[in-house]
């Protein structure tokens, strides 16, 4: 039989560090209270949650980074939002995001759940912030839950056995 190794969606017990940017903070406020709700309606207290802000998407490597080494936490979820406009700027910052958040999850090994929005219009934003397509910060809340919970139940180092 084949095993299988996967997180439930608890958050009971489990600490988690929000990394927000204050950009557009008219959309990325709905998103931290649907990671909050998801937190809290997974079994998480609202006391086992940091939340750190730092100017823009651009700036939430290095935040996630600060956060992860300094440790006492099980996930991190990123929020933010990146509005395309009519200069090449929106590839940058969203794509350095992208890549800064997953690199600090890859050497921190503290899960860093993605709940940057990258969208063409103000619309798009406004959708995915709590309206037609849910509410993407309660969804990277409820990644960090589970990914939170299978790190937990995986050992740091393999047994050797062949």
């Amino acid at each position: 039989m084949t095993k299988v190794v996967e997180g439930v969606m608890s958050a009971q017990g489990r600490r988690f560090a929000l990394v927000v940017g204050r950009f557009n903070s008219f959309i990325v406020d709905r998103l931290v209270e649907g990671a909050l709700d998801a937190i809290v309606r997974h079994g998480g207290r609202l006391d086992d949650v940091t939340i750190y802000k730092a100017p823009g998407g651009f700036e939430l490597p290095v935040l996630a980074r600060r956060v992860a080494k300094r440790g006492g936490v099980d996930a991190i979820i990123a929020l933010g939002a990146v509005i395309r406009g009519s200069t090449p700027h929106f590839d940058y910052v969203a794509g350095e995001a992208a890549k800064g958040l997953a690199q600090v999850a890859i050497q921190s090994d503290i899960p860093v759940a993605f709940g940057v929005l990258t969208c063409d219009t103000i619309e798009q934003a406004i959708e995915r912030a709590g309206t037609k397509a849910g509410n993407k910060g309660w969804e990277a809340a409820t990644a960090a839950i589970e990914m939170a919970d299978l790190m937990a139940r995986l050992p740091l180092e393999e047994t050797g056995r062949t």
